[in-house]
């Protein structure tokens, strides 16, 4: 049976082409996609769910290009440290102990985080990425998730992880319709040396993928690639041959202008993370310099043990506050252009032209944002108040794929209590 929504009178920020904004339009959905936006629209259906949107804005679901979603359970338990002491000394440690069933609490807890948040697609690399995908299909979310690796030379132990990485995606590719799409994760140059990401590109050519790894994201790791290999780390991967297949370089924050060239030319799926690259003492990444030489660039979160949140929004508002405030310049980067990092400038980073736009024959996944808050009124510039004053906490309803997964501070596909109660309890096993 066909199932059919039906927004009602609200603004409705497209995100397309031309950026379209309808001050008081209906949007119609049938199934899972897009029917029709319209400034009105009438279907006479007696199973039409009708959503009242006087007074709310409905935008394009969010993208969070770079995530570590099961890490919530790490949230706040190793703050201010340096980006490798962070990871040798506390993170590496815990993970060390951690479990299947730890990964699939805490990705559903951060899906509690991100769904509330009107992220509606989420990129994932991680442990055991089974359980992430099996909590993605319960909680309704998109995902594209990697199976993370990691490899030396001459060790079969990073050879064997890359065979589990392998099989994740075989396993994974025909699942859940596409919503859950499995993709290839080579940590990081520093845990993935030239000889080995050269065998993982000869036993993954078969491969239809997206490959996405951590990239220039530390001074520390710059350096040491220069003193290892006389090369920058983007240059390295270059090298390699690994831009001519899909590539999603998380951060990007230490680059060279050289750098710059390659991934825009080679187009180059880039996710900056401004939150935690400010809290682990990585820099800002050069935002505007990408922009000018037309990089694709989106926006992540990264972890909660590294942020400690998982609101885009806030991402959204660093992203444009940082580069205004590095180049002392009020117009970069502008409210518009913040928020296509988010919608429509994530989907061009992964390649998806049905995501993070509202237009007819899109996916259905949107969210609705509640303006009837003092700090959204009044209704000047829709786009300006979402990016300068706006919260995940004003977001009202979530569609992923057509189905309603929030309203209106329910979570219809997850069970928040049991979350909370699990994920504390896994949390806490960790910390002993």
């Amino acid at each position: 049976m066909t199932s059919k929504v039906l927004i009602k009178n609200a603004t409705v920020v497209t995100m397309n082409e031309n950026n379209d904004i309808l001050d008081s339009g209906d949007v119609l959905i049938e199934n899972d996609l897009i029917k029709s936006i319209a400034p009105e629209i009438i279907v006479r259906d007696e199973n039409l769910i009708t959503l009242p949107g006087e007074g709310k804005v409905v935008i394009p679901g969010l993208i969070n290009l770079h995530n570590h979603a099961a890490m919530s359970l790490f949230r706040s338990y190793a703050d201010d440290f340096p980006l490798m002491e962070w990871l040798t000394k506390k993170i590496f440690p815990a993970e060390a102990k951690i479990t299947e069933e730890d990964v699939f609490w805490g990705t559903s807890l951060a899906l509690l985080e991100m769904i509330r948040g009107g992220t509606t697609t989420f990129v994932d690399m991680y442990y055991y990425m089974d359980e992430t995908a099996r909590a993605c299909q319960e909680g309704g979310i998109r995902a594209l998730l990697s199976q993370v690796f990691i490899g030396a030379e001459n060790s079969s132990e990073g050879f064997n992880s890359l065979e589990d990485a392998i099989y994740f995606i075989e396993n994974w590719q025909d699942q859940t319709g596409g919503r859950v799409k499995p993709i290839l994760g080579p940590h990081a140059i520093y845990t993935c040396p030239p000889e080995f990401l050269k065998r993982v590109l000869n036993e993954t050519g078969h491969l239809d993928t997206l490959i996405h790894i951590h990239l220039s994201e530390s001074r520390h790791e710059v350096n040491e690639s220069l003193k290892m290999y006389n090369k920058t780390p983007v240059a390295l991967m270059d090298d390699l041959g690994f831009f001519e297949r899909p590539v999603l370089a998380a951060h990007c924050v230490h680059l060279t202008d050289d750098d710059i060239e390659i991934l825009a030319s080679k187009k180059v799926g880039i996710s900056h993370n401004p939150g935690s690259n400010l809290k682990l003492g990585n820099g800002i990444a050069p935002l505007k310099k990408l922009q000018d030489k037309k990089a694709s660039v989106g926006l992540g979160t990264d972890g909660a043990a590294s942020n400690n949140n998982l609101d885009m929004f806030e991402e959204i508002r660093l992203s444009s506050l940082l580069q205004k405030g590095l180049y002392e310049d009020p117009t970069y980067i502008t409210a518009n252009e913040a928020f296509a990092m988010a919608t429509c400038g994530g989907a061009k980073a992964l390649n998806m032209d049905n995501i993070g736009v509202l237009k007819e024959g899109a996916k259905a996944d949107l969210a609705v944002l509640d303006f009837k808050k003092p700090h959204l009124q009044p209704h000047n510039d829709p786009i300006a108040n979402i990016v300068y004053s706006a919260s995940a906490g004003d977001v009202e309803t979530v569609l992923v794929d057509g189905k309603i997964l929030y309203d209106k501070g329910a979570f219809l596909t997850l069970d928040e209590e049991k979350i909370y109660f699990e994920a504390n309890r896994c949390a806490k096993k960790l910390r002993q």
